[in-house]
C-alpha cells in the first residue's frame, strides 16, 4: 500500500540542511569569499555579454555595398 510519508524519506528537512551548511562552512570557510567573488565576476561578465549581444541585435544592419568594379569578360 502506498504511503505519502514514505515518499518523503529522502527529502532533507531544515535541521539536515542546517547541519550540512555548518559542515560546508567549517570545511570551506576560508575559500568561500574568493569563490563568491569569482562567481560574482562571472555573473557580471555574463550580464555584460548579454547586454552587448542585445545591443548588436538592436542595431540596424549596414546597407549592402555593391561592387563598382567590373570584371573583365573573355572576348
Amino acid at each position: 500500500m502506498y504511503s505519502p510519508s514514505l515518499a518523503l524519506i529522502g527529502m532533507p528537512g531544515l535541521p539536515e540542511m542546517a547541519i550540512f551548511a555548518v559542515i560546508v562552512l567549517v570545511l570551506f570557510g576560508k575559500r568561500l569569499p574568493g569563490a563568491m567573488k569569482s562567481l560574482g565576476q562571472s555573473v557580471g561578465a555574463l550580464k555584460q555579454g548579454l547586454n552587448e549581444s542585445q545591443a548588436l541585435d538592436d542595431e540596424p544592419a549596414p546597407p549592402a555595398v555593391e561592387s563598382t568594379t567590373k570584371t573583365p569578360t573573355a572576348a
